[in-house]
């Protein structure tokens, strides 16, 4: 795998600007807790930034916002714990925040719940690549939007937001997407669900990057219960992103 790390570099900067300046927003009930990894688990997003975004890809897998025991625990987008530590090799001192939400409390790497999401991602990956290395050659994962939001114990969606509030979300999201586009210069972005289409539609109007979309994986999606790996293989094929 080639290595530039200039890439890292820009998309290290980017990621800092952005976390910095959603810290700026508010958000209102039903919200009562929100996280942002790009903070207390700083160590290991770095880490996943300099080890596996070092140069241009084609493909960028776009997620819509981390999951409570995925990139909310270890700072990697779609991050169940073990495929993080034991596929993606990243292990790393995850911090608290500063207002922790009592019913989902961050456990860091030592989380033993499965982000059942990030498990059939990356699952599907390690399985038609093999090894890390040669799945990050041409392919990179990105969240849309780096924050999670909590009623609670309920995860809150971005898209439930009220019109206010989401517009400043997206506003500051869109333009980082363009910059994580500009740096990685994909042929694809494939949103990982309706949402993240939408955003990479929306955001990245007139660049010319083509953007499709495979099945969500989460559990809560009936057809994702039904083979997920499956259906998104044939996705893409369709699509032409894979052969």
């Amino acid at each position: 795998m080639e290595r530039d790390t200039g890439v890292a570099e820009t998309l290290i900067a980017a990621a800092r600007q952005l976390s910095a300046g959603l810290a700026a927003l508010r958000f209102s009930p039903p919200v009562s807790h929100t996280y942002d990894p790009l903070t207390y688990a700083w160590a290991a997003h770095e880490m996943y930034l300099r080890r596996y975004a070092v140069g241009r890809r084609r493909v960028l897998f776009l997620g819509m916002n981390p999951g409570p025991f995925g990139m909310v625990q270890c700072g990697v987008p779609f991050g169940e714990i073990a495929m993080v530590r034991d596929w993606l090799g990243i292990v790393a001192t995850v911090e608290k925040p500063a207002l922790e939400n009592p019913w989902r409390p961050i456990e860091g790497f030592a989380c033993t719940r499965s982000e059942v999401s990030g498990r059939r991602l990356w699952g599907l990956f390690r399985d038609r690549f093999g090894c890390a290395e040669r799945f990050f050659a041409d392919h990179f994962v990105a969240n849309y939007c780096p924050l999670a939001f909590f009623e609670r114990a309920r995860n809150l969606t971005p898209d439930k937001l009220p019109a206010e509030e989401g517009a400043a979300l997206r506003a500051a999201c869109d333009s980082h997407l363009r910059t994580v586009v500009a740096a990685l210069q994909p042929e694809w972005v494939i949103g990982v669900g309706a949402f993240a289409e939408a955003r990479a539609l929306a955001a990245l109007a007139g660049t010319g990057v083509k953007i499709g979309r495979v099945l969500h994986p989460s559990p809560a999606s009936p057809a994702a219960n039904r083979g997920w790996a499956e259906a998104a293989n044939r996705q893409l094929v369709a699509l032409g992103v894979w052969p």
